[in-house]
């Protein structure tokens, strides 16, 4: 059995939503998008990918090849409008199915399980995770680094041949959670302040959520903010 609650808000600073997501328990598909572009590319793009990952999960792909194909379609529609204006987005995606679970993410859309403990299970795909990953910055100073939002791998940006996708998966088990949120979230609130939300037993997943985006508004809203929280019964 599935509990889950999404929702998605502009935020405080921008005029257009330039997030999208899915949230289909029979399918056992759940994502997040943020497109990239301005100009309603990143609209567009983000759109997309949603619904070309949709109909290839439905097809009975793989969750990563769903990705791929999804990445290899938006750059087809890029090249095809010959626009000079860059068309991408983040992807984060979750497939449940057969008793297992399916992580698939490009960028810096984030994926967290809870499991007795809560933790990120996708890394961004960022360059301040680079620099992390290479020793050249402190973990504790990523979050304010002045580049956090500076992209290494985006879908319809990255060259599909060259696109790196983040995968990971185990076994469902009943108490498991998990959510899938864009930066605008995250940008505002630490691991400590998702975990102490997506906890709270006294909540139903949907109440989680729209106290998530709450908490996101509050800590500025600099960006369009988007959650799911999947809980597994």
């Amino acid at each position: 059995m599935i509990e889950f609650g999404h929702g998605t808000h502009v935020g405080l600073r921008r005029t257009r939503n330039e997030d999208t997501y899915y949230a289909d328990p029979d399918l056992g598909l759940f994502l997040v998008a943020d497109g990239m572009g301005g100009h309603q590319h990143g609209e567009v793009a983000a759109a997309l990918a949603r619904d070309a990952v949709v109909e290839q999960i439905r097809r009975g792909q793989p969750l990563h090849d769903a990705v791929r194909l999804a990445a290899e379609q938006l750059e087809q529609h890029a090249y095809r409008r010959r626009d000079t204006l860059p068309m991408g987005t983040t992807l984060a995606a979750l497939h449940l199915h057969d008793e297992a679970y399916d992580v698939a993410w490009v960028g810096d859309s984030r994926i967290y399980r809870l499991a007795g403990e809560f933790q990120l299970i996708s890394h961004d795909h960022s360059l301040v995770q680079e620099l992390v990953n290479t020793g050249r910055l402190d973990p504790e100073l990523a979050a304010r680094h002045p580049q956090r939002n500076v992209l290494t791998q985006a879908l319809g940006i990255t060259a599909a041949g060259q696109l790196h996708i983040g995968v990971a998966g185990g076994q469902q088990r009943p108490g498991h959670a998990f959510l899938l949120c864009t930066d605008g979230l995250t940008d505002g609130l630490d691991t400590t302040s998702l975990a102490d939300l997506v906890q709270r037993s006294d909540l139903a997943a949907q109440e989680c959520v729209d106290h998530l985006l709450l908490a996101g508004l509050d800590a500025g809203g600099n960006d369009n903010l988007t959650a799911i929280l999947i809980r597994l019964r």
